[in-house]
């Protein structure tokens, strides 16, 4: 299935740019293909730019704090709150059966930076980059229903990067960069206080902030997804770099049965399954330094044994220019997404809406939480997008829902970023915010 929407002029939010084209693949590139709008073999009304129309920019914003008493804006009707503060880089969260909510405290960790990359990333200044990861995860639990928590626990300590969480029978899982973990977990506990067991390898670190490894769980428990990012921008590094990554892998319970279930997925993070079907949805991050209108992040619908381009082509068959002629096997075959989100916006947190406490045209329809461009020349992203459904497919392009991340005007300023998203039992939305360390909840006006 493909959705025809037009192309949303909107850009990734990685923190890191490496692997660029060559000199000579730009000048190959630019005189094979003229520099403006043409059409291309996507959806009908998506039109994307020739590679290298505009120039791969680096334009990062500079993080600082909230103003007091300002918040985030939703639309008319909405309510925006802190829900909870005081964390280190809170990026990803996980609602349990009972309610409670378990954030995943990490970060990129710049390993290997130079004197002069720190300065020009304003280490000093701007949050977008940490020298350390927080490795945790934490415990809210709202035992008055009041709209925040109460009680507040270190859940889990002493972590590699962890990203994704699932509870699962009597076990919590948790996905480190390097690993998916089991516990021995019980209902209503505020901690995991018996040993972990290390199911699954998996290829540790990657480009940027490919670090990510999320969970999700088939409906009847017999399954479970995990993301793996690739570990560069498009293939730079050999493909002997890639093993087992750009994927989205399906393992048992016990880590046993490993198959790949989708591939060519750039950096796949946000996992949701459509609520009343079967269907597998994803938001994935696409590559870098082909200009500021390519390639589009985007939102789909995933197929089992679908290949999704990368590195060879980007949005269906748009063969990639650094990658020429490598696989024309593989650019024929490459699935064309669902939802174009736009070039660079960093797609991330995923949620559908299945509660009923927002407006009817919200039910069934998917949140995408969007951390932001740093390879635009405008900023794009730092924002929360909805994507309305009507009949079990798309019916209209993302439109904005939650703003006022950014400064604005000419600024550079943004005073956070938005990450994972989640609803509560209550029907609320939840927003992580990971540069301001903070999770905000958004509630319908009563």
């Amino acid at each position: 299935m493909s959705t025809n929407f037009p192309l949303l002029l909107t850009g990734l939010a990685l923190l890191a740019a490496c692997g660029g084209p060559s000199k000579q693949e730009k000048q190959e590139a630019q005189a094979n293909t003229p520099a403006q709008t043409v059409e291309t073999p996507v959806a009908d009304s998506v039109k994307l730019p020739a590679p290298y129309a505009s120039k791969s920019v680096t334009h990062r914003v500079d993080i600082v704090p909230w103003p007091a008493g300002k918040t985030p804006v939703a639309p008319a009707g909405f309510t925006v709150a802190e829900y909870a503060g005081r964390f280190d880089s809170p990026r990803w969260m996980y609602v349990a059966p009972n309610g409670d909510v378990l954030v995943a405290e990490a970060s990129t960790i710049p390993m290997t930076m130079t004197k002069k990359v720190a300065a020009e990333l304003k280490l000093d200044k701007s949050r977008s980059l940490r020298d350390h990861s927080a490795n945790r995860i934490t415990l809210l639990r709202d035992t008055d229903h009041d709209g925040r928590p109460d009680v507040r626990t270190t859940f889990l300590a002493g972590l590699s990067q962890p990203f994704g969480m699932l509870i699962l029978g009597n076990n919590f899982y948790v996905a480190n960069t390097d690993g998916v973990l089991r516990f021995p977990y019980q209902a209503g506990a505020t901690k995991i206080t018996g040993p972990g067991q290390r199911i699954l390898e998996l290829p540790k670190g990657g480009y940027n902030n490919h670090w990510t490894r999320n969970l999700l769980a088939s409906a009847d428990g017999a399954k479970i997804y995990v993301t793996v990012g690739s570990g560069s921008n498009v293939q730079e590094h050999g493909p002997e770099n890639e093993v087992r990554r750009a994927n989205i892998l399906q393992i048992n319970p016990d880590g046993t049965g490993e198959k790949i279930y989708a591939s060519g997925l750039r950096n796949p993070i946000g996992l949701h399954w459509q609520p009343g079907t079967q269907k597998l949805w994803a938001v994935v991050n696409e590559r870098d330094e082909l200009g500021d209108e390519l390639v589009p992040d985007y939102f789909t619908s995933v197929k089992e044994g679908g290949f999704y381009g990368w590195p060879y082509s980007y949005y269906g068959q748009n063969e990639e220019p650094r990658r020429k002629n490598e696989r024309p096997d593989l650019v024929k075959k490459a699935v064309v997404p669902d939802v174009p989100l736009g070039a660079h916006v960093a797609a991330l947190g995923l949620a559908f809406y299945d509660k009923d406490a927002f407006p009817a045209k919200y039910r069934n329809g998917a949140f995408i939480g969007e951390h932001g461009s740093w390879n635009r020349s405008q900023y794009s992203g730092y924002k929360v997008v909805f994507v309305p459904f009507a009949n079990g497919k798309p019916s209209g392009p993302p439109e904005d829902f939650l703003t006022g991340f950014l400064a604005g005007g000419d600024s550079k300023e943004a005073y956070g970023r938005p990450v994972g998203v989640a609803t509560l039992p209550d029907g609320s939305l939840l927003v992580a915010d990971d540069a301001a360390d903070r999770i905000w909840r958004v509630s319908a006006a009563r």
